[in-house]
């Protein structure tokens, strides 16, 4: 998706807000929250707030199966002037191979503006990124 005035290319840098939260799937709601707060203080729609609560919700999906034992859910938020990008991610000690036929990535990818997985020898996150649909 192309939105005028807006980028959907991945922010580098400190995030503007992080959540550290343990590698739980009881803790996906409050990192959809925080999602839809963030979103919604950028005066996001409700679709585009709903869209990505949903895409968070499936990044989630596809890093927590990958966490080591007793180990943290990392999730950075990048504020852009009209979108907003968020990085979740997880430690693991066996490289993760991305799956970009599962239902998770399909819905993620069909939601996000932009959406890449990064695995490395010792973590595996998901990057997106929504903008809102708003003229300003």
């Amino acid at each position: 998706m192309t939105v005028a005035g807006a980028t959907t290319e991945f922010p580098t840098g400190r995030p503007d807000v992080e959540l550290r939260l343990p590698a739980d799937g009881a803790y996906v709601s409050v990192l959809r929250t925080t999602a839809a707060g963030l979103a919604a203080r950028l005066d996001f729609t409700i679709e585009d707030i709903e869209d990505l609560r949903i895409a968070v919700g499936e990044a989630t999906a596809l890093v927590l199966p990958e966490a080591d034992p007793e180990s943290d859910l990392q999730c950075g938020f990048h504020l852009g002037e009209r979108s907003l990008t968020v990085e979740v991610r997880v430690q693991t000690s066996s490289p993760a191979v991305p799956d970009y036929e599962s239902f998770a990535w399909q819905v993620l990818t069909t939601l996000a503006a932009s959406a890449e997985e990064i695995a490395t020898a010792d973590s595996f996150s998901v990057r997106l990124t929504l903008v809102s649909g708003v003229d300003l």
